[in-house]
């Protein structure tokens, strides 16, 4: 695996604690990482192997989502927060595969991804993409930033996969999805994917390695408070589920069982 130079990180970027991009990025095999991600990442790998099985999960998720959305619902604009660093298949790409004129904003305020931006922002000529540098808590902002290139009267999708845990207090995480659902038009969607605590022990304490070790901490969800997000909205078939299952036939993806942590659901708001 080749690694991101660790002599010449971009302004900005703190080399001496993981933080959440990077890892994720090093259990997805990218090469945008430093010693302190990848050791954070090992550790928690020799705990909770399937944490991998988890990242590649939640971008098939995404994949299989936005695909659906541009193909089947005929969705042509994308809000994507908590973008993460560009690895394979980012939301552009996918959108604009299927539908060459889709519009993407992504938001994201980590440094690192900052730096990868402009990986982002290769659009086909008949679409655009943008990127917003803010926290996604800060929504006014985010959707001030996002309405210059998102038409927020038409409908919309709105993607935050692996992101909603970094919010400490679930009270302010529900008030922030709220707040972009209140500014969805009807007919838009709304993807979320995130950590749901599974039976499984070793993800308990893999959450408290991370939570040691990482520069922004993560909460998991109980089932029943990952679904509180869809509140309001209309569930597609088969509603909040492992994402290894979601539209997938019914077969678990990547040899996983069902009981992994990330789960996932897209919903239509009327």
């Amino acid at each position: 695996m080749t690694h991101f130079p660790d002599s010449a990180p971009p302004a900005g970027v703190d080399t001496t604690v993981a933080h959440s991009a990077r890892v994720w990025n090093y259990w997805l095999g990218g090469k945008d990482h430093y010693p302190v991600d990848r050791e954070l990442g090992e550790q928690i790998l020799s705990t909770y192997p399937n944490i991998a099985v988890d990242a590649r999960a939640g971008r098939d998720f995404l994949v299989r989502g936005i695909t659906l959305l541009a193909r089947d619902e005929g969705i042509r604009q994308f809000l994507d927060i908590g973008t993460g660093l560009p690895t394979y298949d980012n939301t552009h790409e996918v959108a604009q595969s299927v539908a060459p004129e889709s519009r993407v904003v992504y938001v994201d305020n980590d440094p690192m991804v900052l730096a990868h931006a402009r990986a982002l922002l290769v659009s086909s000529e008949e679409g655009a993409t943008q990127f917003v540098d803010t926290d996604l808590r800060n929504t006014d902002r985010v959707l001030e930033a996002a309405s210059e290139l998102l038409d927020f009267d038409r409908p919309v999708a709105l993607s935050v996969v692996g992101t909603l845990g970094h919010i400490p207090d679930l009270a302010v995480a529900l008030d922030t999805m709220n707040r972009y659902k209140d500014a969805l038009a009807p007919g838009s969607f709304v993807m979320v994917g995130d950590h749901v605590m599974p039976e499984d022990p070793g993800a308990a304490t893999a959450l408290d390695q991370w939570n040691e070790g990482a520069a922004l901490a993560y909460r998991s969800h109980t089932p029943e408070e990952f679904t509180s997000y869809f509140d309001g909205l209309e569930l597609l078939e088969p509603g909040v589920v492992p994402v290894t299952l979601w539209r997938t036939g019914g077969q678990p993806m990547l040899g996983a069982l069902p009981d992994i942590a990330m789960q996932g659901g897209i919903a239509r708001k009327r």
